[in-house]
């Protein structure tokens, strides 16, 4: 995997800054050419203050799609939930249709359902299309090296023709719920956001060759855009 050419940012809040400003320029843009912008979120801890900078600003709301790239097999109240996470950081302080809003259904007994169902969603969002055509995927990364749900040595990198999936995560003994690597590549920008020295090795490892994506998954996505803090640059 070729090293891509990345101006890292000096601190968090500089890479807020300029994530923010990129992705209400992105919406505009889409709005005017399209009339619709269709983002597909990621949970985790370094996009939230993202979002929470996104609700301050004057987007077209009606005019945004919102869907999930991942979700934890949780109800939606508990606190590792990423639609909550979303939903308070974000989608509660803008006049967001609730027709915009798309989050997986979890089935605590039956995730092989739920992500069924969203697939289902998705593939009525985007009829006729063989993958779903975002705008945007916003993505984080892991220290393990996992994007999404996309989780080293699980069945779900392995996928090529479903678009949403069910992952059993053996470390969390749990499932999880994801976007495959096909439907996030689909989409038009790819970005990832990364931050903090703990990803350092991480991003090493992601930006290394030969390609080994069981270990590595974030080697599946063809990233666009890639949003680092200084402290996660491989040295």
């Amino acid at each position: 995997m070729s090293i891509p050419s990345v101006q890292p940012y000096p601190t968090l809040a500089d890479l807020y800054k300029a994530a923010s400003k990129a992705f209400c320029n992105l919406a505009n843009e889409c709005i005017s050419e399209y009339g619709v912008f269709r983002v597909s979120l990621s949970g985790g801890s370094t996009p939230k203050r993202l979002y929470e900078m996104i609700a301050c600003e004057s987007l077209q709301w009606n005019r945004i799609h919102w869907f999930f790239g991942d979700e934890r097999n949780v109800p939606p109240e508990s606190p590792d939930s990423n639609f909550r996470m979303v939903h308070e950081a974000l989608l509660s302080k803008i006049d967001a249709p609730e027709s915009n809003v798309h989050p997986v259904m979890v089935n605590l007994d039956d995730p092989a359902t739920a992500a069924n169902e969203y697939q289902c969603l998705l593939e009525q969002h985007f009829q006729g299309q063989k993958m779903p055509v975002w705008d945007l995927v916003l993505l984080g990364m892991g220290d393990d090296s996992h994007t999404a749900s996309l989780f080293p040595n699980t069945a779900a990198i392995e996928e090529t023709s479903r678009w949403f999936v069910e992952n059993w995560v053996e470390k969390f003994d749990a499932y999880r719920y994801t976007l495959t690597a096909p439907a996030i590549n689909s989409a038009i920008e790819r970005w990832f956001l990364v931050s903090g020295e703990s990803k350092r090795q991480a991003l090493a490892n992601v930006w290394s060759d030969p390609l080994s994506v069981s270990d590595y998954p974030a080697q599946l996505i063809d990233a666009t855009e890639w949003f680092v803090t200084e402290d996660a640059m491989p040295r």
